[in-house]
């Protein structure tokens, strides 16, 4: 059973989804208060946080801001009721793995969530199967197990998306992805207009992976297509 940490004042919105993902078997933890939610956070004992930008507290982009500076790597789905750009941009780059604008259909709501579920079991398999698998470039080591990720020896902070992108592309120097394809794989799911998810998180992991991110040396952007990793290292 999947333990989910939901982070939402709004008593409506959190009754409608504790139900549905009690649907989907998760056992569901819920904080109406930004500061009590970080601190349930902050034990890193869930598979899933989804998190409301606006609330008392601690607003949503802090808590998320705070759990990744103490190193918590789980999955976050922000939920905010702005439809802005810049709103879910700040989002992305606080680490948040995906968002959610209010209001949201069910439907998208249980297909999000089941997709990111789903990966991240596929994901806790597959390190099963593969326990010493590693993925050495250049400077850069990669261990699929333990999740860990080193650049010249020392080790990159990276968020569970941004893990999932970067072994996706490092397992494979030269393919390269469209935003599409980067999003059915590593998030699950196909929606138009979220490829700027996809944009978001690839400038993240290149300002974390790249000697200079301006002139990209791992990641690589094949123009008019999508990414791909440097097959010439």
């Amino acid at each position: 059973m999947d333990k989910v940490l939901l982070i939402e004042d709004d008593p409506h919105i959190g009754e409608l989804v504790s139900i549905h993902l009690k649907d989907l078997n998760c056992e569901v933890d819920i904080s109406t208060d930004g500061r009590e939610g970080y601190e349930k956070a902050s034990t890193g004992n869930y598979s899933l946080i989804i998190l409301d930008l606006m609330l008392p507290g601690m607003d949503g982009l802090e808590v998320c801001r705070q759990l990744r500076a103490d190193k918590i790597r789980t999955h976050i789905l922000m939920l905010t009721a702005k439809s802005e750009e810049i709103d879910k941009v700040l989002g992305l780059e606080t680490g948040a793995d995906d968002y959610l604008t209010k209001p949201f259909s069910v439907r998208e709501f249980i297909a999000r969530v089941k997709a990111i579920l789903r990966r991240l079991n596929a994901l806790s398999n597959d390190e099963e199967k593969n326990q010493s698998e590693r993925i050495s470039i250049d400077e850069l080591n990669i261990d699929l197990i333990k999740r860990k990720v080193l650049l010249k020896g020392d080790r990159l902070e990276l968020t569970p998306k941004e893990f999932d992108l970067l072994v996706l592309l490092a397992q494979k120097p030269g393919r390269v992805y469209s935003r599409t394809d980067l999003l059915n794989t590593v998030w699950g799911y196909n929606f138009n207009g979220y490829e700027h998810t996809v944009n978001s998180h690839i400038n993240r992991l290149r300002s974390k992976i790249e000697p200079d991110i301006n002139h990209p040396k791992y990641i690589l952007t094949s123009w008019g297509v999508g990414y791909k990793f440097n097959d010439e290292l």
